[in-house]
């Protein structure tokens, strides 16, 4: 019987009308080809946003790290608690919340130091903040996932891949320190590059979402309660994290960098070890989550850009920024006024 009309040209079994056709794998070489492209262009993305660092406020928030040290806080002390609290109240199955917990334990993301440029918030905090908590993360993650998934999972069943970390703070250091140099030795150059590297970050961003909804479309069914949980908990560690800084003192333009770097979880890191941890059976019920999370970390922080940009565009005139953030407003006319009279001379 001929079986040419019934059975693919790629078959590798054909019987009568059934036939054995090899696995597709697009989605798999999709996604090794955009990894190689998205990956380069945030290399190039890291290089611009180094372009507006200056050696000495980087160095400086080294020997002084007190904003560092309230980016340490909100990053490995607001956001696991967030997460705990969360899936408690929630009472979400202990698989979900442990990924919520995850989440919460992961370092600050690379798109926090693109959003931090267009709020003009502090880039010496934000490029030394996404480098610490990186750094730290190889013993903070650890600690938390000990601490906080005790009463769901034994944390020793959570593989933490610390080869992804450190391929994380390669990819962040080395491009931050070139551009670094660049902003060093020729200034006016470096802010071209990070002219366009901005608006390159912002495209990227956008892309990562697109992408990742695209290769992962058919996991999109899952529970509602972690697509609630997935809005809630950047809007709460952007939240929190603008609140504790404020607390602490710091100028208005720390409190927006340290809200993003609070909110702006590494989403990608957060994947790798759910795909390292946990069966396929059980990855159909958590793995959409770390998408979920990018998706509205990133709308809830276009919300903040927008609220921002509007202010800067109502009240930005009446208002002048400090270098280190602290905001003055001028003096009303009445004064300049009275100013002047008093060095005019007078006449006789």
């Amino acid at each position: 019987m001929d079986n040419s009309a019934v059975c693919l040209a790629n078959a590798t079994v054909c019987n009568g009308t059934s036939c054995v056709v090899p696995e597709s794998n697009f989605n798999a070489v999709l996604s090794v080809i955009l990894s190689a492209v998205l990956t380069t262009l945030l290399a190039l993305v890291m290089f611009s946003m180094g372009c507006n660092v200056e050696i000495k406020k980087f160095l400086g928030h080294i020997r002084r790290p007190w904003g560092i040290c309230v980016g340490f806080l909100c990053q490995f002390g607001i956001m696991p608690l967030t997460g705990f609290i969360l899936s408690v109240a929630f009472d979400i199955l202990p698989l979900q919340a442990v990924v919520v917990l995850i989440m919460g334990c992961c370092p600050g993301g690379t798109s926090s130091n693109v959003l931090a440029y267009w709020v003009d918030g502090d880039m010496d905090l934000s490029i030394s903040m996404t480098t610490c908590s990186t750094l730290l993360a190889l013993g903070m993650m650890p600690l938390c996932l000990l601490i906080y998934t005790k009463m769901w999972v034994d944390s020793g069943d959570i593989v933490i891949p610390y080869d992804s970390i450190g391929t994380s703070l390669v990819a962040l250091v080395v491009p931050v320190s070139v551009g670094i140099f660049v902003n060093h030795k020729w200034p006016d150059k470096a802010k071209i590059i990070l002219r366009i590297g901005s608006i390159t970050g912002i495209i990227l961003i956008v892309l990562i979402a697109v992408v990742g909804g695209f290769l992962y479309q058919s996991a999109w069914i899952i529970s509602p309660k972690l697509w609630v949980i997935g809005i809630i908990f950047p809007f709460a560690g952007y939240s929190l994290g603008f609140l504790l800084a404020r607390i602490a003192g710091q100028p208005w333009n720390r409190c927006r960098t340290v809200a993003l770097e609070t909110g702006m979880q590494n989403a990608q890191l957060c994947s790798t070890i759910v795909q390292l941890s946990f069966t396929p059976e059980e990855l159909n019920v958590i793995f959409t989550f770390p998408l979920i999370y990018s998706i509205f970390q990133l709308v809830v922080a276009g919300l903040f850009l927008g609220l921002y940009v509007a202010h800067k565009k109502c009240f930005g005139k009446n208002n002048v920024e400090l270098p280190d953030g602290k905001d003055i407003e001028p003096l009303p006319k009445a004064s300049f006024s009275k100013a002047n009279e008093a060095f005019q001379p007078d006449e006789k």
